[in-house]
């Protein structure tokens, strides 16, 4: 991909829920130890065109100018996400350190800015195990990918006033919206106004910052009508951009099941698992357009739910989920040891029993997933499209999971949370969370409601769409239609006849290809739908029949 094309791929407002016309995002000029590279892809990506080696040690350059017009007000320095840990410096002044990989952070850089500023950031990653990783891996095998240093979303730049909106809390519910305002300093008062279904606007003030506000004649947001209102928000001299929808999330008693409930009607939860790497980008696709091409191909194929596999995306992709009507069950990252035998192959043969109270016990591993669940929560509060999250997966990680259910329950109230997925079940979870391969199984809802939070993972090969060094997956297909047929299979004999008994949901394993991962229902590079698409839709209309929830 030539520069000039790449510099057409990810224009979108980095933060489309806080917009300000004002902004200016950093793509060109950018060099990592002394090379160049293609901004905003990670430079183990081909997208990156980075022609040199990756170490623990990675340093970026990149000089840059602010408009004339913005020599009044603050100018904030934005990153998307740096993986581990990233040391910033604007013109020699050294602005802070930030530890992650997967969240954005900010430094004001007012005071340092010269006529032609020179930004140096410094990023370590030793794939550290303290910090959140995923599914990275220095020797990429199986369910273990190729890892992601540096840089891997947007660097830019955000004019704002001396008095500034710093963030928008957004809190829906059927007919009202709550709507909390927080400013860099006191204003006088700030003013919100909210744009109707029907056209008119609605406008309310407030002294702290603090607003519900009753919406006439609702709108609901759902998968089929992911209607959004559109939201400014004033204070000082200061205006931003943002919208939010009506909806809720919640488990209601009906007729002696626990359903599932979107906007108080029971929902099957059909989702697909979504690990978001790309096979040119890796963590990023070619464009933002590519993420809207995912969720529309999903949708195509009659899912309404992403499970984002332990990734934070940039926000672009969760802007896509709200407008385009998908539900989306966040992961958590995780961090700490993993170990094979432990939490992967004793429990996929059934014994999936074991107390968390002595897992991971350093201090710092834990402290460093409390605060990154913290914040992811914060980050990404405000999405209508997230109805639930996941706090561990399969083990991984795992600690005081009683304790972190309660601690997310208290950040967000709002959403769905599965604290353990898969096995090690302790007292606390709003599911029963299983992971079922290799085998048809008779399942048996209890009180709570039964999630299948992954199933499946048929694999099928196409040689001339294969990115990996060995096949991985489960149960070998031959063809697109062998594929389809199991997957109907699945759905026919373990998931259908139980929905009644309380079966709320399955996700399927998985959306596409990833590397010699090869159990996608699109290949890696996503140019193949690799299953009979009418036949996965006509099987999704029957999940999501009405007769599968009377008693």
């Amino acid at each position: 991909m030539k520069q000039e094309e790449n510099q057409k791929a990810w224009t979108g407002h980095p933060r489309p829920q806080m917009r300000r016309k004002e902004y200016k995002i950093l793509q060109d000029g950018w060099e990592l130890n002394s090379r160049p590279i293609r901004m905003p892809y990670p430079p183990q990506s081909r997208l990156s065109g980075y022609d040199g080696p990756v170490g623990d040690e990675l340093c970026y350059t990149c000089k840059f100018s602010v408009p004339d017009e913005w020599k009044e007000g603050r100018v904030i320095l934005h990153f998307g996400a740096v993986d581990q840990i990233a040391q910033v410096r604007v013109n020699g002044a050294d602005l802070g350190t930030h530890e992650g990989g997967y969240l954005p952070f900010s430094f004001d850089i007012t005071e340092m800015l010269l006529q032609e500023s020179y930004l140096e950031l410094t990023a370590i990653d030793e794939l550290s195990k303290d910090y959140p990783y995923g599914k990275q891996c220095k020797k990429p095998h199986g369910m273990w990918y190729t890892p992601v240093s540096g840089i891997w979303q947007q660097v830019w730049l955000e004019h704002v006033p001396d008095l500034y909106i710093e963030k928008l809390e957004i809190t829906p519910s059927l007919d009202s919206v709550k709507i909390s305002v927080s400013c860099n300093k006191i204003p006088e008062h700030i003013r919100v106004v909210i744009t109707l279904a029907d056209g008119k606007t609605l406008e309310a003030e407030s002294a702290d910052g603090n607003f519900e506000i009753e919406i006439p004649n609702p709108r609901l947001w759902t998968p089929e009508d992911p209607y959004l209102y559109d939201l400014m928000v004033f204070a000082g001299a200061d205006c931003v951009q943002s919208y939010f929808a009506l909806r809720t999330i919640e488990i209601c008693r009906m007729d002696g099941v626990h359903r599932v409930c979107l906007n108080q009607k029971p929902i099957f939860l059909h989702g697909v698992l979504d690990q978001g790497y790309f096979e040119d980008g890796l963590f990023l696709p070619e464009s933002e357009a590519g993420y809207e091409q995912d969720i529309l191909n999903m949708k195509r194929l009659g899912f309404n739910l992403l499970r984002k596999h332990i990734k934070v995306e940039p926000e672009c992709f969760y802007y896509a989920c709200d407008r385009l009507g998908m539900l989306v069950m966040q992961d958590m990252v995780n961090n700490g040891s993993y170990h094979f035998l432990r939490d992967t192959a004793l429990p996929t043969v059934g014994l999936k029993h074991l107390k968390d109270t002595h897992r991971n016990r350093s201090p710092k591993v834990r402290e460093v997933f409390r605060k990154h669940t913290r914040d992811t929560i914060a980050h990404l509060y405000n999405h209508p499209c997230i109805v639930a999250y996941t706090i561990f997966n399969e083990g991984w990680g795992q600690f005081l999971a009683d304790e972190m259910y309660d601690m997310v329950k208290k950040l967000d109230s709002t959403r769905l949370v599965d604290a353990t997925s898969g096995w090690f079940v302790q007292k606390k979870n709003d599911f029963d969370s299983e992971h079922i391969y290799f085998r048809l199984k008779k399942l048996r809802p209890k009180e709570r409601p039964l999630f299948v939070t992954e199933c499946g993972g048929y694999q099928y090969l196409l040689a001339d769409h294969f990115y990996g060094k060995k096949e991985y997956g489960y149960g070998a297909c031959k063809s697109s239609g062998e594929l389809t047929s199991r997957i109907e299979e699945m759905y026919e004999k373990m998931i259908l006849p139980y929905i009644r008994g309380g079966v709320c949901g399955c996700i399927y394993t998985q959306l596409s290809d990833v590397e010699g991962e090869i159990n996608g229902l699109y290949t890696y590079d996503r140019k193949v739908c690799k299953v009979d698409a009418q036949r996965l839709r006509k099987m999704a209309d029957r999940l999501k029949d009405k007769k599968n929830f009377d008693k």
